[in-house]
């Protein structure tokens, strides 16, 4: 088969605006299992909208963009429920920043001859096919984006910022979360920068500056700015997508305030969607209640749903944006915040 016979179907991204998941997620609420663990995880979502106190932190791990939630989420920060993102690499830039320059993800089987997908430079996520030579493209964007920085240390939040400008000059595509922070002030922090997209354009940044001065990435500064965000809120609530490395960054930061001397607490909410399993140690599926013996969440209003993202998230997000709650919430600027301490 051609290459374009392959790519043909876009993957389609959910509009959450388009149904209300309310009577689902009522009727969910007193059933058992997953449906009444989603109902409850509703529940404090909606409790942290309605906390005039409560900034949120929505935290992202896996392949979710590209399996049609981009949208989604981008609903989610349009519409004043997200207050700071912390996410994955491959999650804002080999799939929302890849999206906004015109390319997509497209529909596949998991099921492919993946040698024969090789050989035509197509990528393969299960059942979702990437054309590797636009995300080569997308890499040299990036590149392209180091080099107009100054040369010194930034944080991923900062490039991430720039990566938001650039969109505003050059996108394709307006239904971008990167974009849609940068237009409405909310910091995305990528802890694990260079894992992704963003690791292969600023690897030739740095290749073709030699020993000159170049652009670096200072996670530390991006730790110090989400512990800032903490210290600044009376109150925060977690929002996690999968678990990983954006679960165990968002929730450090009480440690990190707590040893800074700032009395921030822990986080009085926090709610995850995950597959991943409790008992290997791992902490993608470590339990909320497992995080208050570190003292990082309070253990009244916390809530685990074990279930895949792609059923879960459309149906929680439907739930709190037909809830209405977010309107009365007064945005937080934090990446003008950041901006302003940094000056």
């Amino acid at each position: 088969m051609e290459k374009r016979d392959i790519l043909k179907t876009r993957v389609t991204h959910i509009d959450i605006t388009s149904f209300d998941s309310t009577p689902i997620i009522d009727a969910f609420r007193g059933m058992a299992f997953q449906a009444r663990n989603l109902a409850g995880a509703a529940d404090i979502y909606e409790r942290m909208l309605s906390d005039p106190d409560c900034s949120v932190i929505l935290c992202l791990a896996g392949s979710i963009f590209g399996a049609g939630l981009k949208t989604a989420v981008r609903d989610l920060v349009r519409n004043n429920m997200v207050d700071a993102i912390v996410s994955t690499g491959a999650i804002m830039v080999d799939q929302d920043f890849f999206e906004a320059l015109g390319f997509a993800h497209y529909r596949g089987t998991p099921l492919a001859d993946d040698e024969m997908l090789r050989q035509r430079m197509i990528d393969r996520i299960y059942d979702t096919f990437i054309d590797e030579e636009q995300l080569r493209e997308c890499d040299m964007t990036v590149a392209r984006i180091a080099d107009s920085l100054d040369p010194v240390p930034h944080s991923s939040q900062e490039f991430l910022w720039e990566m938001g400008r650039f969109l505003e000059r050059e996108g394709r595509d307006g239904d971008s979360v990167v974009l849609e922070c940068f237009r409405r002030e909310v910091p995305i922090f990528v802890p694990a920068f260079s894992d992704c997209s963003a690791g292969f354009g600023l690897i030739y940044h740095q290749y073709r500056r030699g020993s000159g001065d170049k652009v670096t990435i200072d996670s530390v500064r991006d730790f110090l700015d989400l512990t800032r965000i903490k210290a600044a809120s009376k109150e925060t609530g977690l929002v996690m997508v999968g678990g990983g490395v954006p679960k165990n960054f968002a929730q450090d930061v009480t440690v990190a305030a707590d040893i800074l001397g700032k009395d921030a607490g822990m986080h009085k909410y926090a709610i995850q969607i995950t597959v991943a399993d409790v008992r290997d140690g791992g902490l993608s599926g470590s339990t909320l209640r497992e995080a208050h013996s570190w003292g990082k969440v309070d253990d009244e209003y916390e809530q685990m749903v074990f279930c895949e993202a792609t059923i879960a998230l459309p149906l929680l997000a439907s739930y709190v944006y037909h809830g209405g709650s977010w309107r009365k919430r007064k945005p937080r600027a934090y990446a003008k915040m950041l901006e302003e301490l940094r000056e």
